[in-house]
């Protein structure tokens, strides 16, 4: 279970690692290829100091505004850490200073939005009921990817209430993020409860 809940987590990162990088928003600042990286070679370029985690959170932060809130419209991410460039100069400071927390050192990660997070966004499961539920506590698999140097860069849309809101509820959708849209044929369902996920992980942005 612990091994399926990385997988989610760590899904909208690889998103955003495997577009085309060529007229990527936001990226001019960033080594040629970075964003078509794997995660092992993402972490190993902020290693190296070739890129730092403001900058590739920029990046991100870039694309998402293109990709999730214009262009596509796809509403694969539903909530962004507001605290999330302080907190990458934070760990760009540590690193310059001999304290790398661990393998994953300035690599941003998306959660999906029932797993809780002690940063200063709500864990909603997409619904109403929960918008204002602020936790201030990390789940286990967050605090393992914290340990390790993780960013949290933000929440993904869901299926609301990972699909237990009703057997006919639309697959996708949550009141708080609305429709996840397929960004390779955009009207077609997403599916499944981490449909936002899902849909980060398949965007490939020009």
């Amino acid at each position: 279970m612990t091994r399926l809940l990385l997988i989610t987590a760590l899904a909208s990162l690889l998103c955003y690692c495997t577009a085309n990088t060529g007229q990527a928003s936001g990226a001019d600042h960033l080594p040629e290829g970075i964003l078509a990286a794997t995660l092992p070679e993402i972490a190993d370029a902020l290693q190296n100091g070739d890129i730092s985690a403001e900058a590739l959170v920029e990046s991100y932060l870039a694309r998402i505004q293109r990709v999730d809130e214009s262009g596509p419209a796809l509403q694969s991410v539903l909530t962004i850490n507001p605290d999330i460039i302080a907190q990458a100069r934070t760990l760009d400071a540590k690193r310059a200073a001999g304290e790398a927390l661990g393998p994953l050192h300035g690599v941003p990660i998306l959660l999906k939005d029932n797993i809780e997070s002690l940063d200063n966004m709500p864990t909603t499961a997409g619904s109403l009921a929960l918008q204002d539920n602020f936790t201030e506590r990390d789940a286990p698999l967050v605090a393992g990817l914290r340990a390790a140097g993780a960013l949290i860069l933000g929440k993904t849309n869901l299926s609301q209430w990972a699909n237990f809101r009703s057997s006919d509820s639309m697959s996708g959708w949550s009141a708080l993020g609305g429709q996840v849209r397929n960004p390779h044929m955009l009207d077609r369902n997403p599916c499944g409860s981490s449909s936002g996920s899902g849909a980060a992980m398949a965007a490939s942005p020009a």
